[in-house]
């Protein structure tokens, strides 16, 4: 075997067990089944008439009637002729849905750590730990896929603009001119957007480098080749960037005809969203806790809390038999948080957040300063009117930060950098750079950081938090303030129990860490040890909320919209007209 068939053979396997790992947590997709997501059903009853008129007529139709009183369909399935690079993107999208923005996550996240001269393995682990952030997997679960494929792009992007500020300029011109144009066609500008101010924050930090280093004419002549890469870009998804942007101007989004409040006040004019709408959605400062313990917030808006729960005896103290009992408490109300829907918490694993923690010791340079200024920045933005003097300078000052809502989602980007700095850390544990007492005294800080962290709310929960969530005064009028005081006994009970899983996990990384530094454990098999911990910390986590229960034949979603006795009857009258359906059947869900 030749030395580059060699050297490609690694990648190869990796490939083939990142496929593999794909279709495996989403194997009833390899039965023919399809994953029920609650907004893309909604989004095929929008879309329904434009996907029928373009079967009937062989043409493409930019306009329906079934959305709103009629809406142009640029952001509803359109498709545009000569979009090459829609091609290579359903060319990469190979496997079946979900399991191909899984494969996606794992495989740009591989490039990037590739790109940053990681080892495959550590790129490898890095791949799993990102793809498996719980957030990624969720959005797969509701629906969210525009969203997942922007993000699955996302370091294919960071890859090429790496690689050409490391002097590998014909490579990264052509990754980054390919990824961002991938990155465009995934049609989620709000992901892109937040990729952009990363981006910003990765170009300053090479910029001061590159200052003190006297190597300005390599920093632009990259931003320069950078530069024609993204026109490029642009221009392979021109027509559904100037479609989108023309409908933008008569949208939400644009500049309202209306000058008056609905009070009768003057309704100040704006050239964007609403700052209420904007931050609706805002991450609450104890949120953060959920990056490193699951359920710190009592998880999402309901909970299976199970038999064994005080909500379920609370419900069998007011009266409910058993069964109505059990089946209230799978949807126990556990969440305390500040936002008003919340699915699953943003856990991005109690391993990676200590490696984060160690990276912080263990490594210095622009690297982590981009990584660093990258995460705060989205965490900031992310708590949204929590912290308001941020927020606002942004929604003023900052050109389209006003056209995007949920401000809670910029947390991406950290989800993208907090792996990465993780995975260095391990690295540099590998490596020979730094000496070993150096390493344990890292080691020490870190885990008496997130160690420490855990002990304190273990014992301290009570004393610092007081479990009181948005939607409590309705129980309380509904059932009392026994129930209440019954549900937030198992609020402390999920914060408990998970902050106790997080410091187990946190001991045990630091554990193998300290052992291989000690000479008892080899590299391959600190690897290994990482890669079990990490898919135990994340996936126990994921399949809590999106798991087999969540697939359905695959009729009831090509389907999901039968017609009943009156819609076929409606459906003979070929006049138009507009149907308002009162009945019950009307109200029925998918």
């Amino acid at each position: 075997m030749s030395s580059s068939l060699k050297r490609l053979l690694p990648h190869a396997l990796i490939l083939i067990g990142f496929v593999v790992i794909s279709l495996v947590y989403f194997s009833p997709v390899l039965q023919g089944k399809k994953i029920f997501q609650s907004d893309i059903m909604h989004y095929i009853g929008m879309a329904q008439q434009h996907k029928s008129f373009a079967e009937t007529n062989n043409t493409e139709t930019y306009w329906t009637n079934s959305g709103f009183g009629g809406m142009p369909t640029y952001q509803l399935g359109a498709k545009y002729p000569n979009n090459f690079i829609k091609k290579l993107d359903l060319t990469l999208r190979f496997l079946p849905r979900p399991a191909d923005y899984l494969l996606l996550y794992f495989l740009g996240f591989y490039i990037l750590l590739l790109s940053l001269k990681v080892d495959y393995k550590l790129s490898a682990l890095g791949a799993l730990a990102f793809g498996f952030s719980t957030y990624l997997i969720i959005i797969l679960g509701v629906g969210h896929n525009a969203k997942a494929h922007a993000i699955a792009y996302m370091p294919l992007v960071l890859s090429g603009i790496i690689l050409t500020f490391r002097g590998k300029y014909v490579l990264g011109f052509l990754l980054t001119t390919v990824a961002l144009g991938l990155e465009l066609v995934a049609n989620h500008y709000q992901m892109t957007y937040y990729l952009m101010l990363l981006v910003i924050i990765l170009g300053l930090s090479y910029l001061i480098d590159a200052y003190r280093k006297k190597l300005l004419p390599h920093y632009f002549r990259s931003v320069g080749l950078l530069s024609v890469a993204a026109i490029l870009a642009i221009g392979l998804n021109a027509t559904n960037i100037l479609a989108t942007q023309e409908y933008v101007k008569e949208s939400t989004r644009g500049q309202s005809e209306l000058t008056i409040a609905p009070d009768g006040s003057p309704k100040t004019v704006s050239t964007g969203l609403d700052k209420d709408y904007i931050t609706e959605y805002s991450y609450g400062f104890l949120e953060t806790f959920n990056l490193f313990i699951p359920k710190f917030m009592g998880g999402g808006n309901t909970e299976d809390v199970g038999k064994d729960s005080e909500t379920y005896k609370a419900y069998i103290n007011l009266g409910a038999s058993p069964i109505d009992a059990l089946d209230a408490a799978k949807n126990a109300p556990m969440y305390w948080g500040d936002q008003p829907i919340v699915e699953a918490p943003a856990y991005v694993g109690a391993v990676i957040i200590f490696l984060f923690v160690l990276g912080l010791f263990l490594i210095k340079g622009r690297l982590k300063w981009w990584l660093v200024g990258g995460s705060v920045l989205s965490l900031l933005l992310s708590y949204g009117k929590n912290f308001g003097i941020l927020t606002d300078f942004f929604i003023e000052y900052v050109p389209l930060y006003n056209k995007f809502r949920a401000v809670s989602s910029i947390q991406v980007v950290l989800e993208l950098c907090v792996p990465i700095l993780g995975i260095f850390a391990l690295n540099r544990v590998f490596n020979d750079f730094i000496k070993t007492e150096i390493k344990l005294k890292a080691l020490k800080y870190s885990v008496a950081i997130t160690a420490g962290l855990c002990v304190v709310f273990l014992l301290f929960k009570s004393s610092l938090f007081e479990f009181e969530g948005l939607r409590d005064d309705q129980y309380i009028q509904a059932y009392g303030q026994v129930f209440m005081d019954a549900v937030i006994e198992d609020r402390k009970e999920l914060l408990t129990t998970d902050t106790l899983r997080s410091l187990i996990l946190v001991l045990l990384s630091s554990g193998t860490i300290f052992l291989f530094l000690k000479k008892k454990l080899s590299e391959t098999l600190v690897v290994i040890v990482f890669a079990a911990l990490i898919l135990f910390d994340l996936v126990s986590v994921d399949r809590q909320y999106v798991n087999n229960d969540d697939f359905v034949s695959a009729l009831q979603v090509d389907k999901p919209y039968q017609p009943t006795m009156a819609d076929k009857e409606i459906l003979k009258d070929q006049g138009h007209f507009r149907v308002l359906d009162m009945s019950t059947e009307g109200q029925r869900k998918p």
